[in-house]
C-alpha cells in the first residue's frame, strides 16, 4: 500500500490557529485554569499539548501541567502481530484525582485511542473529569464519543489518511490529507 498526497489542509498559520482557539476554549470551559491538567497522548499528542500549555501560560499568566499518557496497553483493537506491544512510562507528573483532565491528541478517528486514554486515565486515579481536545475529528466513530475542543472537522473516506506533521517529529507543522493506493 502506497501513500500519495491529496491536500494540503492545513498549514502552519492554520494550525497554529486552530490550538490557540482550542486554547482559548479549553480556558473559556473550566473558568480559568484551577485544577485544569493537559495530556498528550503518545505521539503527536504531546507537541500538540505543549503548545496549548504555552498559549494558556501567554494568556492567563498560568502554569497548565503536562503529562504524557502511552496507551498502547489499553488497545482493543491491536493487531495479533502486536499483541505484545513495547509500553513506555507515562509521564504524569501530577495526581489525576479530582482534576479536570484535558486529553489531546492529533487525530480523532473511531474513537478507540480516545476510550484506550480514558482507562490509561483512571488506572493513576479518578479525575472530576475529563476532556477531549483534537486537532483534527475525521469522523467514522465506532464508540460514542466525541471530542470537546476540535480544531477542524474534516470529513473523509476510509481509503484516506489525516497526516499531522510537528516539528518535533517532522521538522514541519501542518496537516495533510494523504490517498492510500494499491
Amino acid at each position: 500500500m502506497n501513500l500519495i498526497l491529496k491536500a494540503e489542509l492545513m498549514d502552519e498559520v492554520a494550525v497554529r490557529r486552530a490550538i490557540v482557539r482550542i486554547s482559548h476554549e479549553i480556558i473559556e470551559k473550566n473558568k480559568g485554569t484551577e485544577g485544569v491538567v493537559l495530556v498528550g497522548i503518545r505521539r503527536r499528542g504531546m507537541p500538540i499539548a505543549k503548545m496549548i500549555a504555552e498559549n494558556i501560560k501567554l494568556f492567563e499568566g498560568a502554569e497548565a501541567p503536562v503529562g504524557e499518557l502511552d496507551i498502547k496497553f489499553y488497545r482493543d483493537d491491536i493487531r495479533p502481530e502486536h499483541r505484545d506491544p513495547t509500553v513506555t512510562p507515562s509521564k504524569l507528573p501530577f495526581d489525576v484525582n479530582g482534576m479536570r483532565v484535558v486529553l489531546i491528541d492529533d487525530v480523532m478517528y473511531t474513537g478507540r485511542t480516545a476510550r484506550a486514554a480514558i482507562e490509561a486515565v483512571f488506572a493513576q486515579g479518578r479525575p472530576n473529569c475529563i476532556q477531549l481536545a483534537v486537532l483534527i475529528d475525521r469522523g467514522h466513530r465506532e464508540l460514542p464519543i466525541r471530542a470537546d475542543y476540535v480544531g477542524k472537522n474534516v470529513p473523509t473516506s476510509k481509503s484516506e489518511v489525516i497526516s499531522v506533521h510537528v516539528p518535533e517529529y517532522d521538522g514541519e507543522l501542518c496537516v495533510n490529507l494523504l490517498q492510500r493506493t494499491e
